[in-house]
């Protein structure tokens, strides 16, 4: 037997969640491992990714090396209590109107200091990149958590065929903003300055865990989760991860992120979890964990950098920990 030293950063993958459309992906997964098989092809070979259509299975490459063991949420949890203003304040708002925006076809306009600008079509802007299966910690910054296995590809992947220029020192994202199907954003009451936006400096963008999802599951991710194409980026708070995304930009200044421009004071745009930096009106120190109830919360202690520090600690050498909101 082969015992190897696993670096302290590196968490073992876990027993699946028993859900329905989870097994069933397995059991496709078995079969697709069959048929490449059968087609004499070697193991780990990369082929185009296919479209992501709604509803489809995505066959993908589990991760273990960025793959936890805990628990993972529910399907049914991940994917009807969700952040997604465009579609309503409410958690259950997204599940519920979020079917009315229409999702194919799909294409990101790439822009900015880069080699190859342009309008990709989201086959285009994905392929030929294999799709991978990672198990990563989602904490919300208003200190809920769960535990998704998303399927899709690594950011910096995607972000190298651009061919960023010597002055891309940020990369910014947009949202859609459609009114006619985005309810939310058509509210009278809303504060916020659509579309959504968001951003990373670039080499934080470019870090191992930085991650473009296209599923979850196994499948293809629903309109309520960020369909056809979201950012997770698994050590900062949950509104980093911005979803629907249309615009890509890479540029020399930092830009102005959504919640940031709302309340500077509650949101930053480093916006990385910590413990030891409470937001202004609740603590960041414990999380409740998903799913669990407000008579009976299951409350868990919060770790820096969601428990990622072995990769990303070293983006922030130097800075100021407390100054991160």
């Amino acid at each position: 037997m082969l015992i190897t030293t696993r670096p302290p950063w590196q968490i073992p993958y876990s027993e699946v969640t028993p859900e329905p459309v989870y097994l069933s992906r397995r059991a496709f997964m078995a079969g697709m491992a069959a048929s490449v098989a059968g087609a004499g092809l070697l193991p780990g070979l990369a082929t185009a990714a296919p479209v992501p259509r709604p509803g489809q299975s995505l066959p993908s490459t589990f991760v273990p090396e960025y793959s936890t063991r805990e628990e993972q949420t529910p399907y049914e949890d991940a994917t009807r209590y969700n952040n997604f203003y465009e579609f309503g304040t409410g958690k259950g708002d997204p599940a519920r109107y979020a079917g009315e925006m229409t999702v194919e076809p799909w294409s990101v306009v790439v822009e900015g200091a880069c080699g190859k600008p342009g309008t990709y079509a989201l086959e285009d802007l994905l392929k030929p990149v294999e799709y991978q299966e990672r198990v990563y910690r989602l904490r919300c910054v208003e200190a809920w958590s769960m535990v998704i296995p998303w399927i899709g590809v690594p950011l910096a992947e995607v972000l190298r065929r651009f061919e960023p220029g010597s002055n891309a020192k940020f990369v910014a994202f947009e949202t859609l903003y459609d009114p006619e199907q985005m309810r939310g954003q058509r509210s009278l009451f809303s504060t916020i300055d659509w579309p959504y936006r968001e951003g990373l400096r670039l080499d934080e963008a470019m870090n191992e865990l930085s991650f473009l999802a296209v599923g979850l599951y196994g499948k293809t991710l629903p309109n309520q989760n960020g369909a056809p194409l979201r950012l997770v980026v698994p050590w900062k708070y949950g509104f980093k991860s911005i979803k629907s995304i249309v615009k890509i930009r890479f540029q020399e200044t930092r830009p102005v992120t959504t919640w940031e421009s709302i309340a500077p004071n509650e949101y930053g745009f480093y916006a990385n979890v910590n413990p030891e930096v409470d937001h202004p009106r609740w603590s960041q120190k414990r999380e409740r964990r998903l799913p669990s109830g407000l008579l009976s919360p299951h409350w868990i202690e919060t770790r820096k950098f969601n428990g990622y520090g072995g990769q990303v600690a070293h983006l922030y050498r130097g800075m100021d920990l407390s100054k991160f909101y």
